[in-house]
């Protein structure tokens, strides 16, 4: 036996039934023997809604008032008065088992799968299987229009039927004409059967998916502005009524490992997809949703993995999964079984717990565990941010797909990240940055942050000629980004004197700048991590008798950085000299720099990054091609790295960190042939100032 099952919502009608999330307010059926061609008592239902507020297509199609509905019984009675008449129907004509059938499938994948989630309440089983008369009718009569343009109209159109709408009351029309096309369908003519009906799934289903997959593009999906708390189950939710792959909800992550607020959502076909584009905007609690199409590559590139680790742990399917963050480095499993607890068992023991690690095997802190059932995930859960040796935890709901992007993240992380390919300072001679008690330089205080070179040119006004050249200096906090501080160098003392007389609380952009006149080494200070202010000059840490020699003084070492280096990173300030005697080679009068980046690798140890210097009257960045460093090394007579970003830093050295420790650590890389002593070639003194705050420069 058929139930034929027709439906309307407060809002749209027809083709974008359910688009707009309004309620079900209308539901009338009649059951139908297949093998007597007899029929029941046609029933209609209204039904009351949380809004009674009917759009103007509503009112107009349907000729419901909400007064009328005001009246009615609320969805889950009239599903219930539903199951009870059908059955008594099904006893008269002889019959015990029915599947629903429905004009297309918007009414129950769009309507009442996804309200009757919202609501909590469950939908029978017969809700999960039904027969779209739309597929039934075309594969019926193959010339008939094709699926997505069909309507109750247009088939009885085709087969001849003379119903009048207009007779009938909005729904009684609809199911009458239906079920006469099923007659029509069943004559002798076409005999057509019923065989294969449409299916919803009960529950998403968890599974690994492995880069080597093929998934097309048109079964994908962008969901965007999600809950940062939303699992792949409150997805799965929110897509009710439509059938998601296995393993199909990939939850996106940013840079630190913490979930975006996207997922990305495969189906088990086009058709699907096509319906969940529908829910453009529809509602995850108080959150509008954001749906768009994606590509099977961005996919795979969240949810694929390759580790057979990983694929091992993910076997299990059904399991709950859930991420645990902030353990302890030397954490056990052990601890981790313990911590949980015997309230919330493991599947598995040690075998539902994964560890994720660096590739050279160190832990990161995070780690994977698998639970048979929600009560037990629930329980563990309630475990979030209690402590585990001397740390707090916490405690997420993850998905499948989390732990492959994850594990792919971590493991495809190297030792020894790289620098990006430079933009090379085309310019042969480093410039020093002047030293000494001379008061030759003025500093600007509160500039505006949006403040470029060109706007502290046109504040200095006319004083821009007696600009020493490269001498303007913009600092940098550590984010790069400007602190509102810059320093330039005049030609004199006396030019210093007049300009900070002169702008002294003059307006930039809104905004007053402080000028003071200072010297080189009181510049040098503050460009070097040290304060100067009203109650005097506090030196950068470098320089403070527990960590530095007293020796040391600034800037008038020689190269801290090998010339090899120093050929594709200029950092100005730090390169008085270079080790080759060519270096001292004329400079062409064009000028271009590095931008603050490379700077920022060697200048800062404590607050403050200075910009590449920059002369007033050549102010450019470009990207250098491989000519211009060919060029440039011509030029000077210096070799060149082999590659970029050959030069690292290390950061957060033991203070007792030696030579045999750093060579260690770098064990299985290659280093530069003649770079074995000390790691770099320093003097002396420039070796005591990158050790002292526990640095080291390794080629």
């Amino acid at each position: 036996s058929l139930v034929v099952l027709f439906g309307a919502t407060a809002g749209a009608y027809g083709a974008k039934l359910g688009s707009d999330e309004r309620e079900l307010i209308l539901l009338v059926w009649q059951v139908v023997d297949l093998h007597s061609k007899k029929v029941g008592t046609l029933h209609k239902s209204l039904v009351k809604a949380d809004n009674l507020d009917l759009s103007d297509q509503c009112r107009e199609v349907s000729g419901l008032t909400p007064e009328g509905l005001g009246k009615a019984e609320p969805l889950d009675r009239v599903l219930q008065q539903f199951s009870q008449l059908v059955s008594s129907d099904l006893k008269v004509l002889g019959r015990n088992s029915y599947t629903l059938c429905s004009d297309g499938q918007l009414l129950i994948r769009q309507v009442l799968h996804p309200e009757t989630s919202k609501k909590n309440f469950l939908l029978s089983d017969c809700f999960y299987s039904f027969y779209d008369l739309r597929k039934e009718f075309h594969t019926c009569y193959p010339s008939s229009a094709a699926v997505k343009d069909q309507t109750i109209k247009t088939m009885a159109e085709y087969l001849g039927l003379g119903t009048d709408e207009a007779e009938e009351d909005f729904g009684v029309w609809q199911v009458k004409t239906m079920v006469a096309i099923i007659f029509s369908m069943l004559s002798e003519g076409c005999n057509h059967v019923f065989t294969e009906p449409e299916t919803v799934k009960y529950k998403y289903e968890t599974g690994p998916c492995s880069k080597s997959e093929t998934v097309d593009s048109e079964t994908v999906i962008r969901a965007r502005g999600l809950p940062w708390q939303s699992s792949d189950q409150d997805i799965a939710r929110f897509f009710k009524g439509l059938n998601i792959a296995k393993g199909g909800v990939a939850l996106c992550l940013n840079s630190q490992g913490r979930r975006n607020g996207e997922a990305l959502v495969r189906f088990v076909n086009s058709e699907q997809r096509d319906l969940a584009l529908e829910r453009h905007k529809h509602h995850m609690g108080s959150r509008y949703i954001e749906v768009y199409k994606a590509t099977g590559e961005e996919f795979l590139k969240i949810a694929g993995g390759t580790s057979n680790e990983v694929a091992q742990f993910l076997s299990k399917e059904n399991q709950v999964i859930i991420r645990m963050r902030g353990l302890p480095f030397t954490a056990t499993q052990e601890d981790v079984l313990g911590f949980l607890g015997p309230e919330c068992p493991v599947t598995g023991g040690k075998e539902g717990l994964l560890f994720v690690k660096y590739p050279d095997g160190r832990p990161t802190g995070d780690a994977f565990v698998l639970f048979s059932c929600e009560e037990y995930a629930q329980n563990a859960l309630k475990k979030h941010k209690e402590i585990l040796g001397k740390r707090y935890i916490e405690l997420f709901r993850s998905t499948a797909a989390e732990v492959q992007q994850v594990l792919n993240r971590y493991m495809s992380t190297p030792l020894i990240p790289t620098l990006p390919t430079p933009i090379i300072p085309v310019i042969p001679t480093p410039y020093t940055i002047a030293t000494g008690s001379i008061r030759d330089c003025v500093r600007l205080r509160g500039l505006p942050y949006t403040a470029g070179i060109d706007d502290i040119l046109e504040f200095m006004g006319d004083a821009t000629g007696d600009i020493k050249p490269h001498g303007v200096h913009m600092v940098l906090n550590q984010q790069g980004r400007p602190s509102g501080d810059a320093f330039i160098q005049m030609k004199s003392a006396d030019k210093a004197f007049m300009v900070a007389q002169k702008c002294h609380k003059k307006m930039m952009k809104d905004r007053y700048v402080e000028v003071f006149q200072c010297s080189g080494e009181e510049m040098n200070f503050v460009l070097m991590g040290g304060t100067l202010n009203r109650s005097g000059l506090s030196p950068p840490p470098c320089k403070l008798p527990c960590l530095s020699p007293p020796a040391y003084a600034a800037f008038q070492t020689a190269a801290v950085i090998p010339a090899e280096a120093a050929a594709l990173y200029q950092p100005q300030a730090l390169l008085p000299t270079t080790r080759t005697p060519q270096a001292s080679a004329a400079a062409p009068p064009t000028v271009t720099y590095y931008p603050a980046q490379a700077a920022q690798l060697y200048m800062n140890y404590t607050a403050y990054y200075p910009s590449p210097p920059v002369s007033p009257t050549t102010v450019g960045y470009i990207a250098a091609p491989p000519g211009a460093v060919a060029a440039a090394a011509t030029a000077t007579h210096t070799p060149i790295l082999p590659q970029p970003g050959a030069l690292v830093r290390m950061q957060g050295l033991p203070y007792n960190t030696g030579m045999k420790e750093i060579l260690s650590f770098f064990q299985g890389y290659q280093y530069a042939p003649d770079d074995y002593n000390g790691l770099i070639q320093l003097s002396d003194q420039a070796r005591s100032m990158l050790q002292a705050p526990k640095e080291w420069v390794c080629l």
